[in-house]
């Protein structure tokens, strides 16, 4: 793929209403971007259906939720879970007796990491028994599912599994060097890719963030004859990340976060979609803007495309809504602050010397730089101090909006999907937003 594909017109939702089934292919854990599509669904009158990943014993066995859990966990979701624990990767899998992935790097440390060594014939015995495991239980959450949909039901499948970094001791340590060390503390992120930690990681990522919607379109074949046999359509979704369109000097122009570990991952995500697609399966990719969450603050500077947004309010004709955003967002720096010095900050980030390499969308995922780290922490650090409180951010009012465009953007979409793989770009997002509220 040589350029990004956009969403250019908001969508608008024909298929899914009241009764229809939502089902949310990973569990819902505090804030991302799910929240907004299945408030989406549930507007619509959907039931929600949700699995869970299950939880770890003491001895690192998978066990399903206590009827506490699920209680709380339903109440979370707002809907019924399928109790039956679908945890993807295998970095916590060995056959009886052995060593798991996680135990093969606890001896390492972050004076040894890079020239730390595995057993590859090990970990691909892990990961084939991680696998099989995944791919029992799935087949046995499907049956299940099956069961609880009625004929003549529409079916919408969120996919929303992602990540896998191995709990190793050493690794926030390593992650801290890579995504936040500036100067002497800088560690260039090919180091890790070169690693054999970095290999094991990829492959993880591979397995939670795309082989497992690959796994939920192979095996799901009985579901959609059964959705189908009834009278109901089926739709599969999946969160990618892939860049996105920002205003840059006053145009929407492609950017990315460098460096992003996961990309190559995302990009298999895309691939399942595509060859979904190919089949006549309706599945899409929705590559989403950049947002804080929970996982991905240990990405220093990942919110600064974020800033931009409020410019794209603008621009595309927010009016007073507008204005009471920037208005709120104001209300957040310090008194000798102004949003206008924010934005003016991001926009001389952008186009720094430093950033200019990392803009060709034809060879991401790219390794950070020294240079391109310096300016992306320190612009980030920089940004935060000007907050009247550090834990109530700019980037945290733009993130809600975001989670809410988009879920309204992917939900409406889903119903007469244009392709396998689309972004969601500020310029729609904003559109999305004005026109909502």
């Amino acid at each position: 793929m040589q350029t990004s594909i956009p969403l250019t017109s908001r969508p608008q939702n024909t298929l899914f209403g009241q009764g229809d089934i939502f089902v949310l292919f990973g569990e819902l854990f505090g804030r991302g971007y799910a929240t907004g599509l299945i408030d989406s669904a549930k507007a619509a009158g959907m039931e929600v259906i949700g699995i869970t990943v299950g939880r770890r014993q003491d001895d690192g066995s998978l066990r399903a939720l206590t009827d506490e859990e699920l209680a709380e966990a339903e109440t979370n979701l707002g809907g019924r879970i399928i109790n039956i624990p679908l945890m993807a990767g295998f970095d916590m899998d060995a056959p009886e007796g052995g060593a798991t992935p996680t135990d093969m790097l606890k001896d390492m440390t972050l004076e040894n990491w890079q020239d730390y060594k595995l057993d590859w014939a090990a970990v691909d015995n892990c990961r084939n028994i991680g696998t099989t495991r995944f791919k029992t239980a799935l087949d046995q959450v499907l049956a299940e599912l099956q069961g609880m949909i009625p004929a003549g039901r529409n079916v919408f499948v969120a996919h929303t599994m992602a990540g896998g970094i191995p709990r190793a001791k050493a690794f926030m340590a390593i992650a801290n060097r890579i995504y936040k060390g500036r100067g002497a503390r800088h560690l260039s992120s090919q180091a890790l890719l070169d690693s054999d930690l970095g290999k094991l990681i990829l492959q993880n990522f591979d397995e939670v963030t795309a082989n497992s919607f690959g796994h939920l379109l192979d095996q799901s074949a009985d579901l959609r004859t059964h959705v189908e046999a009834g009278g109901g359509q089926i739709r599969y979704t999946a969160y990618g990340y892939h860049g996105t369109r920002i205003l840059i000097g006053g145009n929407y122009r492609w950017q990315t976060y460098t460096s992003y570990t996961q990309g190559y991952a995302k990009m298999r995500l895309e691939g399942f979609a595509q060859s979904a697609w190919d089949k006549g399966i309706k599945a899409t990719v929705f590559n989403c803007p950049e947002i804080r969450t929970n996982s991905s603050d240990v990405f220093a500077g990942i919110e600064l495309s974020l800033v931009p947004l409020l410019e794209a309010f603008r621009k595309e004709g927010g009016g007073a809504w507008a204005d009471a955003v920037w208005q709120e967002c104001q209300a957040l720096l310090k008194d000798d602050v102004t949003l206008e010095s924010i934005l003016q900050t991001v926009g001389e980030y952008q186009q720094s010397d430093a950033m200019q390499p990392f803009y060709n969308f034809a060879e991401w995922p790219m390794a950070n730089s020294a240079d391109q780290v310096e300016m992306t922490v320190g612009t980030s650090q920089d940004i935060v101090a000007l907050h009247n409180d550090r834990k109530a951010l700019v980037s945290d009012v733009l993130s809600h909006h975001v989670v809410n465009a988009t879920g309204q953007l992917i939900f409406g979409s889903a119903s007469q999907p244009e392709g396998p793989v689309l972004w969601l770009d500020h310029d729609l997002v904003a559109q999305q937003l004005i026109a909502t509220n």
